[in-house]
């Protein structure tokens, strides 16, 4: 147990004696009252004094918190506080770190009917009927106009949409682009062909582009002066394993999104999820985007309480 939970519960119990102390007293007084039902005419037997009140109150204080304290823990929860503001360059940006050693994280397209969930609502209410609750998500790759992935989309192990290795038109084809995976309690992103080599055979992954960072370096097609600036949110994983998801309060260039992950966050590899369609769930903040439509998500998920 941390230092302040043990003195919480100090006090707590320090307070709970006193409290039985002027209980035991106040029973004494209710067996003299009884007697003569004159002294308290008018009111319940013998009522509380300022000092009992004032006591009684502060001990069912003590006692919520910490009965609200154990049901949290209860959860097995994100820590609290796992998302900050950063600002970078003089742009804002909201920042939110996972261990996926710790943390459940798992990738979603579709419900056990087949549907799409389409946004955060309908993922929360399924997430929750399979009792867990909902601590994170944003949206997770590229997709069609039917909310299909555009790219490998792999769910439970099942690969339920292939990779794309091929050029095309958009974001997604600005080479190289990548996949975000999870395997066995890890997280990783790699650029495209690098995935393919390393074979992975991940529990979820989804691919998106282009790639924000490709080992430490910045992607090669990124201008420093660029003036297309839009919303933007992305994902990457640093050295100790750590996930990064980072969504721009501000409209920024490739380049400075890039530069955030590289140098503030230090992630070797990063990947962009999306521009203005670029939405978050965030329990802590009472946060949830629901201004487009969406395929892929990704999500950081508890376990509901009994």
């Amino acid at each position: 147990m941390e230092t302040g939970s043990a003195e919480i519960m100090l006090r707590g119990n320090d307070l709970w004696q006193l409290w039985l102390t002027k209980r035991k007293r106040r029973i004494e007084l209710i067996n003299i009252c009884r007697p003569n039902p004159l002294i308290c005419r008018g009111k319940r037997a013998c009522p509380w004094t300022k000092d009992e009140e004032k006591i009684r109150r502060m001990v069912l204080f003590w006692f919520y918190f910490l009965l609200v304290g154990v049901a949290c823990g209860a959860t097995g929860a994100v820590a609290a506080q796992s998302c900050r503001d950063v600002d970078f360059r003089d742009a804002h940006y909201t920042v939110c770190q996972f261990d996926p050693a710790h943390d459940t994280m798992r990738i979603y397209d579709r419900g056990p009917d087949g549907q799409p969930f389409g946004g955060f609502d309908s993922l929360s209410r399924q997430i929750w009927a399979e009792r867990h609750t909902l601590v994170f998500a944003s949206n997770g790759g590229m997709y069609h106009d039917d909310l299909s992935p555009v790219g490998l989309f792999v769910e439970h192990g099942i690969e339920r949409q292939p990779i794309s290795t091929s050029g095309g038109w958009g974001n997604f084809h600005l080479l190289p682009n990548g996949v975000f995976f999870l395997k066995d309690g890890r997280a990783g992103v790699l650029e495209t062909q690098a995935y393919l080599k390393a074979k992975v055979a991940p529990d979820f992954a989804t691919q998106s582009g282009p790639m924000l960072v490709i080992d430490g370096k910045v992607h090669p097609r990124f201008l420093p002066d660029s003036d297309s600036l839009k919303r933007r949110n992305a994902v990457g994983v640093d050295a100790e394993g750590q996930v990064f998801f980072a969504i721009s309060q501000d409209a920024v260039r490739f380049y400075d999104f890039a530069l955030l992950f590289r140098d503030a966050l230090h992630c070797a590899n990063a990947l962009y999820l999306d521009g203005t369609i670029s939405s978050v769930m965030i329990a802590e903040r009472n946060r949830r985007d629901n201004a487009f439509r969406l395929g892929p998500m990704i999500a950081v998920i508890g376990n509901r309480p009994d």
